[in-house]
């Protein structure tokens, strides 16, 4: 018999029996649905996960000063002796493996255009930052070291911010009243869309760290040229760990914190992060696949059941088939390929519910969804292997009863 023939006899064997076809069939289809949509919300997750810390940068050290401690109480984070321009030309000059490295003060001012205005962020930052933050102008230019130490009056400004302010205009060269302070938009930055916490990072906008600190902010920290955070690209071909490392060594040196004593500062390695969020895909990655295991292999042993079933009804028919000169592959094959149908079957129904509930939850703009090509031909082929697995033995079973004794069988 050949394999056409064959799956034309399976069809129709199953619709003879079409309810119980179905019930054993819901067990592999559930399991297929059931993977389809825990892969795509799970890499969907991933690809957010991915993208948020794309917007930092995945080789950035991030370092801010600590708690401080006085006469027995420690303040919160962020209240000990502010980090200053000194620091950040030590890591810069003194610490191997740093491609960049730039410190940062940001505070809220209001930006006015004529009638236009606007209250947002400023971030005072070095020439530098643009390239630890791997994040540049879309239009205009970054500006240049030397504007940073003459603390000239220019301003590169997030989209968010140039919409609200121009509107359809051109910003490249337009006057922006920040404060009091008269200021020049030399570039645009290119959109960087929402933090992990939600805030809208085009909604900001960038000054050299002396003009925020002299014209604008005007702070008295009690430090010389303060810097609130200090980022640091470490280059790509330098050890992570040992560069954090180094840098804590010279900032414990620079703040004069005894051997023993507690650090006032803390240093964040944002690719310890990516490696706890790689390990946590992984566990995840465990975790749907004991649920895709468990969920095929009920459905697996709910076909093995019908065929084993179907053989014992098809008794006489089996001893028929060999009567009249079958061989016994041939009615081995029959039933592996009943099993296999009933389990394709339902691999392209479940599949289909799959892709549909996270294309549903995907419309709720609730979950993060994405649906890969590779996860359903996965499916499809589990589920046509769950049916040779657990066809096999039935059909084997079938093929080895004796004609005579099955032409009795009642």
């Amino acid at each position: 018999m050949n394999l056409l023939a064959a799956i034309r006899v399976a069809l129709t064997a199953l619709r003879v029996n079409l309810l119980r076809s179905a019930l054993a069939m819901l067990g592999v289809i559930i399991g297929v649905a059931a993977v389809i949509v825990m892969v795509s919300v799970t890499d969907g997750a991933k690809q957010a996960m991915e993208e948020r810390i794309a917007s930092f940068g995945a080789n950035l050290l991030i370092i801010r000063p600590g708690s401080s401690a006085f006469g027995g109480r420690r303040g919160g984070a962020g209240t000990a002796t502010f980090m200053n321009d000194a620091d950040v030309a030590a890591i810069r000059d003194e610490i191997d493996g740093i491609a960049a490295v730039s410190g940062e003060m940001s505070g809220n001012a209001t930006f006015v255009v004529e009638g236009n205005n606007w209250s947002t962020r400023i971030q005072g930052v070095h020439a530098e930052y643009f390239e630890t933050r791997d994040w540049f102008a879309e239009t205009g230019r970054e500006f240049y070291p030397d504007e940073v130490r003459s603390g000239a009056r220019v301003l590169i400004i997030g989209q968010t911010l140039a919409r609200e302010l121009f509107g359809a205009s051109d910003p490249i060269g337009q006057i922006v009243r920040v404060g009091t302070t008269q200021m020049e938009v030399i570039g645009v930055m290119s959109a960087k869309g929402q933090s992990s916490w939600g805030q809208d990072q085009d909604d900001t906008a960038f000054a050299p760290i002396s003009t925020v600190r002299d014209r604008i902010l005007g702070w008295n920290l009690g430090v010389r040229d303060p810097v609130f955070t200090i980022y640091a690209e470490i280059d790509g071909s330098a050890d992570a760990e040992l560069v954090t490392a180094d840098i804590e060594d010279l900032m414990r040196i620079r703040r004069e914190i005894q051997p023993g004593a507690e650090d006032d500062f803390n240093v964040r390695n944002l690719g310890e992060f990516i490696r706890a969020r790689n390990e946590t895909e992984d566990q995840l990655g465990l975790l749907l696949a004991a649920a895709a295991a468990i969920s095929l292999l009920v459905g697996g042993i709910g076909i093995m059941n019908i065929m084993l079933v179907s053989t014992t009804e098809r008794t006489r028919e089996i001893g028929l088939r060999l009567a009249v000169g079958a061989k016994r592959g041939d009615i081995r094959n029959q039933f592996l390929i009943e099993s296999v149908v009933l389990c394709f079957a339902g691999g392209l129904i479940g599949l289909g519910i799959g892709i549909g509930a996270a294309a549903y939850m995907d419309s709720l703009d609730e979950f993060p969804i994405s649906i890969e090509p590779v996860v359903a031909l996965i499916a499809i082929g589990a589920s046509a292997f769950v049916g040779i697995f657990f066809g096999f033995y039935p059909a084997h079973r079938a093929s080895r009863l004796d004609p005579i004794e099955a032409l009795r069988f009642e």
